[in-house]
């Protein structure tokens, strides 16, 4: 059974939710949105500082910590951002480091650069 994580998050229009636990995985989305349901609209760093700020505060909300994410998926709107988003990925995940793909694809909310897809185990 799904359960649903609250995460202080705006909620928006779409038929979506920001966190589901299933069994005792997290699975998760998070872009560079602020609670007031503003968009970060700066550099790639920002945004991903901002994007990363809300995974940590989704999987705290579920009971976890970046620790216990296993996987990320991690799709920003141009290559030339790899770089920067890896300078502050690495403010939030340490070695050993979670799995992870990178894909370069165009994104539904205007404006955002980066999104971040994550799976994480949830002890108990």
């Amino acid at each position: 059974m799904r359960k649903i994580i609250k995460t202080g998050l705006p909620e928006g229009s779409a038929p979506v939710e920001w966190a589901t636990v299933g069994g005792r995985t997290l699975y998760t989305a998070s872009i560079p949105i602020y609670e007031d349901g503003s968009l970060e609209t700066g550099s790639i760093e920002e945004q991903t500082r901002l994007t990363l700020a809300n995974l940590q505060k989704i999987v705290e909300a579920a009971g976890g910590t970046l620790d216990d994410v296993t996987q990320v998926q991690v799709i920003l709107t141009e290559k030339r951002y790899f770089e920067g988003m890896n300078e502050v990925y690495r403010e939030f995940f340490k070695a050993p480091f979670p799995n992870r793909a990178t894909i370069v694809a165009d994104l539904m909310v205007p404006g955002a650069k980066i999104e971040i897809i994550a799976n994480a185990w949830l002890e108990g």
